[in-house]
């Protein structure tokens, strides 16, 4: 097989979709990936251009891809509520597919993001946000406070690529221009890049947001509640100095303040206190978004239903109503009766109900819950192109490296709706007389 260098391909490692890595292959799989970090040289390798799968199965035994896909459609049809779950590993044209999938045969549709930073959403629809691109916090930010997250380990081109380390148009020393906070639980390798390093009682973000706010706005503080945080008053004071002195500041924040104890009070609380700070400096809050496309689901989302995530289309129409309409809570009362799920291993969460599992790595076959259908597709990012987003929303085209035997999910997904389509409408068609 021939070798081949592919340039500026796109990592779906993580969110931050780098897109400056340089890949090699021996045309069966990647063997070098220059610039990746460690979760982006696994997703590369542990990628190869044929995965070995069958094109499909069904019932756990290997089945034409024409049956597979004409199965799926049925189950999707015939099901009361059926649920189609993406776990952030999808392109955005695929993604959209899914979407227009659930309309048709009226069910819910949901994204990991309602497990990790959905409160974030509800959090910004309560309140609003201050943003920025990560191109602006290379070129401009001066003071980065990360809060309840650890991208040593999580992101670990994160400081290097975009906040702390590179040189920017205004932060042309690039390090030796920036200060760097860290706010979590526990001293993780996070910290040993920080400037200096607070330790918070786990449970307390909101609190200590809460009274940081209120610090802020020059109004008083009980010294005995800030205690209970971790922090004290002084503490809390000296640091707001810092990010009132600073000419463009962010705040990173991660699942350690999303997905704890508060969770979208948690968030609020944080983009409350960046709108705050914009009366002395220009000062935004981020959220560590992983996952290769998950950005890219909630964006899809919003921009074709008008919501994030857990959406239902079971009227005809979209209904939000995070609790109700996602995923673990569907699961939770038994309200699922198909589910079909895109890019990732299906016998977790969905052991009990009728599963369609769609993409690369499938569930194996010593699993005591196997997908009733499974079809196996090209690797987002190293097989299959398409769009992916990065965590602050930018849209990045994917350069394929490896040609798989396998289809895209766009190109799946369609074929399923195309043949769901050839049945009856699962809702009553309205005749002419009655709509006059």
């Amino acid at each position: 097989m021939s070798s081949a260098v592919v340039k500026h391909a796109t990592c779906t490692g993580c969110g931050c979709a780098c897109d400056d890595i340089e890949v090699h292959t021996d045309g069966a799989r990647v063997t070098r990936a220059v610039n990746a970090c460690t979760l982006g040289e696994t997703w590369f390798r542990d990628h190869p251009a044929d995965s070995g799968e069958p094109a499909a199965r069904i019932d756990g035994k290997p089945a034409p891809l024409a049956d597979a896909i004409a199965l799926a459609a049925e189950m999707l049809h015939a099901a009361d509520l059926p649920l189609i779950y993406d776990h952030g590993y999808s392109t955005c044209e695929a993604q959209r597919e899914a979407v227009a999938l659930a309309e048709t045969v009226g069910g819910v549709i949901d994204s990991y993001t309602s497990r990790c930073h959905g409160p974030s959403f509800v959090a910004t629809q309560l309140v609003g946000k201050v943003s920025c691109t990560l191109g602006e916090v290379k070129n401009r930010a001066d003071f980065l406070l990360y809060w309840g997250c650890n991208p040593a380990e999580t992101h670990p081109r994160h400081t290097s690529r975009y906040a702390l380390h590179p040189a920017g148009k205004f932060t042309p020393r690039g390090r030796r221009d920036r200060t760097m906070v860290l706010v979590d639980v526990e001293e993780t390798a996070t910290a040993k890049e920080a400037d200096q390093f607070f330790r918070i009682r786990e449970g307390t973000d909101f609190e200590a947001l809460s009274a940081m706010v209120a610090l802020v706005k020059g109004q008083a503080v009980d010294e005995r509640r800030v205690a209970e945080t971790g922090f004290t008053v002084e503490q809390l004071r000296l640091l707001l100095e810092r990010m009132k002195a600073a000419r463009f500041g962010v705040m990173f924040f991660g699942l350690g303040l999303a997905a704890t104890r508060g969770g979208h009070g948690n968030v609020g609380a944080a983009y409350r206190l960046a709108m705050e700070l914009n009366a002395f400096t220009k000062f935004v809050a981020l959220p560590m978004r992983q996952h290769g496309n998950l950005v890219g689901s909630d964006m899809v989302l919003r921009w074709t239903t008008g919501y994030p995530f857990g959406v239902s289309l079971s009227r005809g129409y979209p209904r939000y109503n995070p609790g109700e309409f996602t995923m673990a809570d569907l699961l939770a009362r038994g309200d699922i009766d198909a589910a079909l799920v895109l890019g990732s291993n299906a016998a977790t969460d969905f052991a009990n109900v009728p599963t369609i599992e769609i993409g690369p790595k499938l569930t194996p076959m010593q699993s005591g819950a196997v997908p009733r259908v499974q079809i196996a597709t090209a690797a987002t990012g190293v097989s299959a192109g398409g769009t992916v987003c990065r965590m602050d929303d930018l849209p990045m085209p994917l350069r394929p490296t490896l040609t798989s035997p396998h289809p895209i999910d766009e190109a799946v997904l369609k074929r399923i709706l195309a043949e769901v389509r050839k049945k009856p409408a699962w809702y009553p068609m309205r005749s002419e007389a009655q709509i006059a």
